[in-house]
């Protein structure tokens, strides 16, 4: 059981009868790195019902925001969907996580590649001003199966965008390519259809990934991660492990549960 605090949600949007946000109060000791997760919930007959979440907000920020979709049959999530501001939620003291970009070579290009409420962690990553320092372009590709589970990271990319402080290197460095499934969209097809026919380099005016310039992030389902690995093995890209960085990650904590 991990060390825990309470916190008060402040706010929920949402977004389709699938996926919403919540924001809580953060304390002021609790420290994480972008991209990071910690074990959030509630106590169900006494006891506390925890599972792991990605913060969308900033190490920065002095509050902390999730996003989640909505199972009906799900031990917390059947629950947490119905949160309200004022409610008490448990954190954990304790952030972890794999996601995190210098765990990576130098590059020149920075690739996040995010399915559904995947694209949460990349979300923080975003805001974080040293990427841009680091990488001349970072791509996040975020696909869904329809347009309207496109609106919250769409909205927060609009909000980094107009930051009063690096709004203007984050327009740009950032291109945001999203793309659907089950329905027509100015981007249609899986992720790993995308980059395999090459639509996506060609879209982004981007060549098809080369390890010596190109760093990924991967997180999503794991079908769809075991498709990307698949592929960027086949593009002589190997896994970040511990402290022997490589050319990608990906946060296995989601994968095997």
């Amino acid at each position: 059981m991990p060390e825990t605090h309470h916190e008060t949600v402040t706010d929920v949007r949402h977004w389709t009868d699938t996926l919403f946000s919540f924001r809580t109060t953060r304390d002021s000791g609790l420290r994480f790195r972008n991209g990071e997760f910690t074990m959030i919930g509630i106590e169900v007959n006494g006891k506390p019902l925890l599972r792991a979440y990605s913060m969308t907000s900033s190490n920065y920020e002095d509050f902390l925001e999730f996003y989640s979709i909505k199972v009906q049959d799900g031990p917390l999530t059947s629950r947490l969907q119905h949160v309200r501001k004022g409610d008490s939620l448990i954190v954990s003291k304790k952030p972890t996580g794999t996601l995190l970009w210098d765990h990576l070579r130098p590059g020149r290009s920075l690739y996040m590649l995010g399915t559904g409420t995947g694209i949460a962690p990349f979300l923080s990553v975003m805001k974080d001003p040293d990427i841009y320092e680091n990488f001349e372009k970072v791509v996040l590709v975020h696909g869904c199966r329809y347009a309207r589970e496109l609106a919250y990271g769409q909205l927060m990319i609009d909000t980094l965008r107009n930051n009063e402080y690096f709004g203007d290197i984050v327009r740009g460095r950032l291109l945001h390519y999203p793309t659907v499934t089950r329905e027509p969209y100015e981007h249609t097809g899986r992720i790993t259809d995308l980059m395999e026919s090459g639509r996506l380099f060609r879209d982004i005016g981007a060549t098809p990934f080369e390890p010596d310039d190109d760093r990924v992030m991967l997180c999503g389902s794991p079908g769809m991660l075991k498709s990307l690995t698949d592929m960027l093995h086949r593009y002589g890209f190997t896994e970040t492990r511990k402290s022997d960085f490589r050319e990608y990650v990906i946060e296995r904590a989601f994968v095997d549960k």
